[in-house]
């Protein structure tokens, strides 16, 4: 599982199932923070001046996504109620469509996983103003975190497992520890931070604790955005 159902919960008015009653929590894997990216056409360098440049010209810039609701929209729409800047949501069907048009000069901003955006941001066909995790990236190490300009910004998609939740705790306990044995591997350190992701090991009781805080924190945001599901 990823970060869907937490975003889904509050996304969909009348889904059949309760997604945090209904699995058992085994264990997190991983969270993948988003990047920030620009069309070079763009004069702004840096996040500040993006956001002088949005307030100066309120509703000018398009801002992609990979889709209604997923977790590049949301990513952004926290930007936007962390800065107050007015920016255009143009949703695509994926990323890559998304991605295209930024790079043809039809979208000005996107937040998108690393993996999609690193080459073009090497090659100076993208730039990358910041990326959503907390703390800078291995991959990225000279593009800073959002939180070095907002504080208390922070946005990952995450992946981890689940079970269906009659699954019996003794199974849920060997599961998670094989899981957490797996990410203490420096080989899996090493391809997770290839992919632009950290490792994310604790118990099932963690991992539960952390759906439920997202679930929470992106509420508030399709909430407050007014974020309805196509």
């Amino acid at each position: 599982m990823d970060s869907a159902p937490a975003l889904n919960a509050t996304l969909y008015d009348k889904l059949t199932f309760n997604f945090i009653r209904d699995i058992a929590p085994v264990a997190s894997i991983a969270r993948q923070p988003g990047v920030m990216v620009i069309n070079p056409s763009l004069s702004a360098k840096t996040v500040p001046e993006l956001v002088a440049y949005a307030k100066a010209n309120p509703g000018k810039l398009n801002m992609a996504s990979g889709g209604t609701g997923n977790i590049s929209h949301v990513e952004g729409e926290l930007f936007k109620m962390m800065t107050g800047v007015s920016m255009v949501h143009v949703p695509y069907r994926g990323n890559g469509p998304a991605l295209a048009d930024l790079l043809g000069g039809q979208m000005q901003v996107l937040f998108v996983g690393p993996l999609a955006a690193i080459e073009y941001i090497r090659t100076g066909r993208l730039r990358a103003l910041a990326v959503t995790s907390a703390t800078r990236l291995n991959a990225l190490p000279d593009i800073p975190s959002l939180s070095e300009f907002l504080p208390g910004y922070e946005a990952d998609d995450w992946k981890g497992i689940g079970a269906p939740k009659d699954t019996p705790v003794e199974i849920i306990a060997k599961l998670n520890e094989g899981i957490n044995a797996a990410l203490a591997d420096p080989k899996m350190k090493a391809r997770l931070a290839d992919l632009g992701g950290t490792p994310l090991p604790g118990s099932p009781a963690d991992f539960g604790k952390f759906i439920a805080a997202e679930t929470e924190k992106w509420g508030k945001v399709i909430r407050a955005a007014n974020i309805k599901a196509e």
